[in-house]
C-alpha cells in the first residue's frame, strides 16, 4: 500500500489552508479523503486528478 498524504501535505501541495480543507470535507467537496480513525488522509493519484479535472 502507498503512503497516503495528511491534511497538512494537501494544504501544501494544493496552497489552501488547513482549515479549507476541514470546510471541504464538511460540505462533501473538495478531493476524495478517506478518515482513518480521527484523521483525515489522501490518496495522492486522486488528488491529482481531482486537480486535472477542475484545471480543464
Amino acid at each position: 500500500m502507498r503512503r497516503l498524504w495528511s491534511v497538512e501535505e494537501v494544504s501544501d501541495y494544493l496552497g489552501i489552508p488547513v482549515k479549507t480543507l476541514y470546510q471541504w470535507k464538511w460540505r462533501g467537496e473538495g478531493p476524495p479523503v478517506r478518515k482513518i480513525g480521527r484523521h483525515l488522509r489522501y490518496d495522492p493519484d486522486a488528488v491529482r486528478r481531482w486537480v486535472a479535472d477542475r484545471a480543464a
